[in-house]
């Protein structure tokens, strides 16, 4: 390729990723809302009654997008990364939309669970198209910069607590305004959205078996699905009821706890995945094991983090221990499909990556509901996010076991 069709080639690759990120951003916005907006929910639908009860609202959707990312990811490889994206917004943002109207806890679970099926087949889908394009010296950025638009679309749903104290506005109205967001964007996304030219990826499709087959044979693909998913026990927590914690903890009202939930940590990981993302790259240059010392190192901040977020006595604490925590994230999360693209081949990438969000999301839905369990039976949070800081430990471990390979 000369010199101004590898500037194009470039151009189209960060095209495709600004496309995706207003997608991204509605992508974690519908969920990180009822997090946030928990005490109105749980108020206006009497029938939730426990937080043992919300652990499952949020469970429900986790198990079924667990259950369903690696078909997603599968289709993905197999056909069109274009369409499986875009459908995948426009039946989300149509659950969305419905959740305003549930009035009781079987009908929110049910949407809830609906919404975990078409969630399922995105993220696999935009990563593999991302690095698809991105086949190297841009790869870690190019991931970090779409992981920014889900971190925006969390600190936006932070202010959702705001939105539904308002009684002109509400929770109801929350979601069928994000909905009607999404189902409006899904056409434009259409018409813009690219997949890779055939030369830009290998061509071999195997089935479903045989790609499961391959992925849980590579020792490499083993150990990242364990590293994925290890973390993700602390980050489901987290995203999810910090807003609760830190409103019983230090007497927030609902929207402060929410904006404080988020806000400081996103804000922090945004910073994370741009240095994560540039940090990655250069040392790329020097060894092959550059993206795997990057996410390592970001991976090291989790044990003072949330040694700290569990023992924090007042609310300034807190917040410096989860910007902490912010940052490492942001290493660890752009770093993880490019390390899975130096174990698995392109055309499995997708399925590959359904199956760590399988696992990871599995157990982040049973830590959801654990965690309401626990707290139901108020064992302490210093002892709760003890037990995460030693699977931070574990995790930086396990990612250094990893051997990569040029694919």
């Amino acid at each position: 390729m000369d010199e101004s069709g590898a500037k194009r080639a470039m151009r189209i690759a960060w095209l495709m990723v600004a496309i995706l990120l207003p997608v991204a951003l509605l992508n974690y916005l519908d969920r990180q809302m009822l997090a946030a907006m928990k005490s109105s929910m749980m108020a206006d639908i009497a029938d939730i009654d426990t937080r043992a009860n919300w652990g499952l609202v949020l469970g429900s959707f986790k198990w079924v997008y667990a259950l369903f990312s690696p078909l997603g990811g599968y289709v993905a490889d197999r056909f069109s990364r274009r369409h499986v994206i875009t459908a995948s917004l426009l039946v989300w943002s149509a659950v969305t939309w419905w959740t305003g109207a549930v009035d009781t806890f079987a009908e929110l679970v049910a949407a809830r669970a609906i919404m975990g099926v078409s969630e399922a087949f995105y993220i696999p889908a935009a990563l593999a198209m991302i690095t698809d394009f991105h086949r190297g010296p841009t790869r870690s950025r190019a991931v970090g910069m779409h992981q920014m638009g889900i971190y925006a679309g969390i600190i936006i749903g932070g202010f959702s607590g705001y939105v539904a104290d308002d009684p002109a506005i509400g929770w109801r109205n929350a979601f069928v305004a994000c909905g009607l967001a999404g189902i409006a964007y899904a056409v434009p996304l259409f018409l813009l959205l690219r997949n890779p030219t055939r030369a830009e990826v290998d061509d071999c499709r195997p089935s479903f078996a045989a790609a499961a087959t391959e992925c849980f044979t590579n020792t490499g693909f083993l150990l990242m699905l364990l590293y994925f998913t290890l973390p993700g026990v602390a980050g489901w927590v987290v995203k999810d009821w910090m807003p609760d914690i830190l409103k019983e903890r230090f007497a927030l009202g609902q929207g402060k706890a929410g904006v404080t939930a988020v806000l400081y940590v996103q804000a922090a990981s945004i910073i994370g995945v741009l240095v994560g993302g540039w940090l990655a790259d250069i040392l790329m240059r020097k060894t092959i094991r550059g993206r795997i010392l990057t996410s390592a190192l970001g991976m090291s901040f989790f044990l003072p983090a949330l040694f700290g977020v569990g023992n924090a006595s007042t609310l300034s604490i807190a917040v410096a221990c989860l910007v902490l925590y912010g940052l490492g994230w942001g290493f660890f999360d752009c770093n993880n499909m490019p390390i899975l693209c130096q174990v698995v081949r392109p055309r499995l990438r997708a399925t590959a990556y359904g199956f760590m969000n399988m696992v990871s999301i599995s157990v982040g839905g049973m830590a959801d509901w654990g965690f309401g369990a626990l707290r139901d039976m108020e064992v302490p949070l210093s002892l709760i996010f003890g037990a995460f800081g030693a699977l931070a430990i574990l995790s930086v471990v396990v990612v250094l076991m990893i051997r990569p390979q040029h694919l």
